[in-house]
């Protein structure tokens, strides 16, 4: 008895057609096809845990050494004034250079005009004698000007007494000065000289007549202490 066939030899060129025609509509209709989504590629994220960084605490810096102040220089010893023969030692104090040595006005016009004017004629008339008024210096209106100190005198501490003869003319002007007695000090002299050379007088009088005359001026030099 013959042997049939098995069934897939009858049916493979059917087969094979079918694929060829579905390759072919593949082929002629790409877009019939659906499309697929496209998914983008997963992004990477790196992630990195970093520990909180602690507070910073400033550290304490060494001092620096103090600074050594440097020592003043010793100051030199002042020599000590020296104690005059008969001369108490004074304590001089500075003073302004505007102070002027205070001069005393203790000049007798009486003795002044009975030991150097002349004495007074009798009057003509027969009425008395002829008044005569001694020149002076210490009216307030004549502004005469104080002797300063000279500077050196005052650091050495140089006082005195200083007496001079002038000669005051019949204008009231210093016509001569001359040393009558001196502070034994010369600066004190010349300056006693020089202030008073440039002073104005009351002249003398004989009756109403200005007469020339002499009077002593005592200037007085005196540090005070």
């Amino acid at each position: 008895m013959p042997v049939a066939p098995p069934e897939w030899r009858h049916s493979g060129p059917y087969f094979v057609i079918a694929l060829a025609l579905h390759a072919l509509l593949l082929v002629l209709t790409p877009d019939l096809l659906p499309e697929r989504p496209v998914v983008p590629p997963a992004q990477t994220i790196n992630v990195t845990f970093e520990q909180a960084a602690a507070p910073s605490v400033p550290l304490a810096l060494p001092l620096p050494p103090a600074a050594v102040a440097p020592k003043a220089p010793a100051a030199p010893d002042r020599p000590r004034p020296q104690s005059l023969p008969g001369r108490a030692v004074l304590a001089v104090m500075p003073q302004p250079r505007t102070k002027q040595a205070p001069f005393s006005v203790a000049e007798s016009a009486a003795a002044a005009a009975d030991e150097r004017q002349p004495s007074a004629p009798a009057s003509a008339t027969g009425n008395g004698p002829v008044q005569v008024a001694a020149a002076h210096y210490d009216a307030a209106y004549l502004h005469n000007p104080r002797p300063a100190y000279p500077p050196l005198s005052r650091r050495l501490g140089e006082e005195g007494k200083v007496l001079l003869r002038v000669r005051v003319s019949r204008e009231g002007l210093a016509a001569a000065v001359d040393l009558e007695k001196s502070s034994d000090f010369e600066r004190l002299d010349e300056a006693a000289r020089a202030v008073v050379s440039r002073w104005r007088f009351v002249p003398a009088r004989r009756g109403d007549e200005t007469i020339e005359a002499t009077v002593i001026v005592p200037i007085v030099f005196r540090l005070d202490g």
